[in-house]
């Protein structure tokens, strides 16, 4: 029975695929230039709280704390798009049952509000680990055969609400930084569950411009192992993500493994102090690992912080590691006739400060950044979308209510005009 159903979800798969292909052929009908990321959540309801519309709707939750003027002033700064992450979890979820046409309807709704403030949105259905009162997250989708089923469903259902949405203002992203083919033999799982989510997106919405990704986190290494002549389309716009240096970029973070939270005060560059005060740094670090590190994970986490701080402690070796993924993509889209417009860095940022920690990264490290990362993507023709609007990441909000430094608006205000 299990190897019939197999046999009959391949088919179905298939043939939305072949319906997919005998749609006229259209370069990308979605441009995009410059963005940002807006926030998933802001204050993390529980999924307890899920079935109450005081809680849950308008949604996504941004709306409650963003309005109109919010929007159009990004518009003026300089933004041409936002990348809206719509959490998942909730059309998944039991607990909102009666309010699931609410929500798809909300969701509808924000899109139409961003568009009225004259800037694009691109839809990103964007899954995060489950957790606390979360039962449904990214594991789940990935490890449970009836769960991604479900999740292929949430994929067709939105897809049909944006369906008749102006494609040149509204695009889809069926799955943002899948979790999975991250372990050495490399692309296995993904390209036949993309190619799954591909075709309950476009069997839904014939016009509009779908983003698709490679597998683990959407780095660039496993977006070139995807094969693009597999998704027969070229209504597409291909998308990766970089936050390299990792040990810069995500300093503090608590949830980001076992070794970042010990690492705060870094500069970016490395070079951008002076040598001694560089080393005063990395000795408070060690002397923090030692401290509080699992007695049998302190050498190894020394050992890592020296070889990650060797593979950056020069200007050379620090542009060698960031230029990287551009380089990659570029030679992928290059071997298989991808125009760099249908490419997008979908996410880069560096974290202003961890939820609860009081170190706070100080303004021109961040803002000397997010330059640098635009100017690769720029130079190298590829739209790009910063994290993010609010919290751990923000550039405009920060926590609480306070605002983020201006430093990195003012990167993006600065840029040259470009063309319409």
């Amino acid at each position: 029975m299990a190897l019939l159903t197999a046999m009959i979800k391949t088919l179905m798969a298939a043939l939305l695929v072949l319906a997919a292909l005998a749609l006229p052929g259209q370069a990308a009908s979605f441009s995009m230039k410059r963005g940002l990321n807006l926030d998933q959540w802001t204050t993390w309801p529980g999924e307890d709280k899920w079935g109450d519309p005081q809680a849950i709707l308008p949604y996504p939750e941004w709306r409650k704390f963003l309005n109109d003027d919010d929007l159009k002033a990004l518009k003026s700064a300089g933004f041409d798009f936002l990348r809206m992450p719509v959490d998942p979890s909730p059309f998944l979820s039991g607990a909102t049952l009666a309010l699931r046409g609410d929500l798809y309807a909300s969701v509808l709704d924000s899109v139409r509000m961003i568009n009225r403030a004259g800037l694009k949105v691109v839809v990103d259905m964007h899954l995060i680990p489950s957790g606390g009162s979360r039962k449904i997250g990214m594991g789940e989708v990935m490890d449970d055969p009836q769960t991604f089923e479900a999740y292929v469903e949430v994929v067709r259902k939105m897809a049909r609400t944006l369906a008749d949405e102006d494609p040149k203002k509204v695009a889809f992203e069926p799955m943002n930084e899948p979790v999975v083919d991250c372990d050495t033999d490399g692309t296995g799982l993904w390209p036949e569950r993309q190619q799954r989510l591909f075709a309950a997106a476009r069997s839904s919405a014939t016009k509009l411009t779908l983003i698709l990704t490679g597998a683990c986190y959407s780095n660039a290494a496993s977006l070139a192992r995807i094969d693009p002549k597999a998704i027969p389309d070229d209504n597409i716009i291909w998308t990766f993500h970089s936050y390299d240096p990792f040990l810069l970029t995500h300093q503090g973070a608590t949830w980001a493994g076992d070794f970042i939270p010990y690492v705060t005060g870094l500069p970016y560059p490395l070079s951008s102090v002076p040598r001694a005060q560089l080393d005063a740094t990395l000795d408070t670090i060690r002397a923090r690992i030692k401290a509080e590190a699992p007695w049998t994970r302190q050498s190894g986490l020394l050992a890592y912080l020296d070889e990650q701080v060797a593979s950056m402690d020069t200007d050379e070796r620090l542009r060698g590691m960031m230029d990287a993924p551009f380089l990659t993509v570029e030679a992928w889209a290059k071997a298989n006739g991808i125009r760099p417009e249908n490419i997008t860095l979908g996410e880069f940022g560096m974290i202003r400060q961890e939820y609860g920690n009081a170190y706070v990264m100080p303004a021109e490290y961040r803002a000397a950044y997010v330059s640098d990362m635009i100017a690769r993507a720029e130079a190298h023709g590829f739209a790009w979308s910063v994290w993010s609007y609010g919290g751990a990441f923000g550039i405009v909000d920060a926590f609480d209510g306070e605002k983020a430094e201006p430093d990195v608006m003012d990167v993006v205000r600065g840029l040259p005009a470009t063309k319409p």
